[in-house]
């Protein structure tokens, strides 16, 4: 991971909520400085940290923001929704069955075949060669055991996998509000 002291390109701002911690890890929240600027002018958000970068218009000018807080809090224990990326980021972007992290696909431990339902407990990320392999067995009858029993995560084990998977680059005045251990670069 690089850590820029100039900003990265087009400026984004990294979002905090009103409780000063991101509002997600992966992907690392942070909005564009068009959508930063408007949500100011909305006063939804406070200003934490700016870039040296001015914008102007006829009328005024406003310097970037880099960190924002929003003023009123996200509820962050609200069920995480059902999606192919949150199923894949729970099982930490590997198959559940050989750990490979090419070629990620839906696998119903239970097939659909046999009465077998699209849900949390019931879905592990399988890269499609597994998936293949298992066709419309369970795991045991394809003599495929799981790494880990799937489960329904809440929005904290999400976080918590999303800190696995810090982004390439942060922005020094990122650096006070994330929570991975991080190599400065000389």
């Amino acid at each position: 991971m690089q850590v820029l002291s100039r900003p990265p390109s087009g400026w984004p701002a990294l979002v905090l909520n009103a409780d000063f911690r991101p509002l997600s890890y992966y992907p690392l929240s942070i909005w564009p400085w068009e959508e930063v600027v408007k949500a100011v002018y909305q006063d939804r958000v406070d200003v934490v940290s700016t870039y040296d970068k001015v914008v102007r218009s006829p009328s005024m000018e406003f310097v970037l923001p880099s960190v924002i807080a929003l003023k009123n809090y996200v509820d962050q224990d609200r069920q995480p929704a059902f999606t192919r990326f949150n199923v894949f980021l729970r099982d930490g972007f590997t198959c559940q069955y050989c750990h490979a992290t090419e070629q990620l696909t839906f696998d119903h431990v239970v097939p659909r075949s046999r009465g077998g339902r699209t849900t949390w407990e019931n879905i592990v990320a399988a890269c499609s060669p597994c998936n293949l392999r298992k066709g419309g067995r369970t795991p045991q009858q394809a003599g495929m055991p799981l790494r880990r029993v799937p489960h329904r995560p809440n929005a904290w084990q999400l976080q918590e996998f999303g800190r696995r998977f810090p982004p390439h680059y942060l922005h020094q005045s990122w650096l006070d509000y994330l929570y991975w251990d991080i190599e400065l670069e000389p």
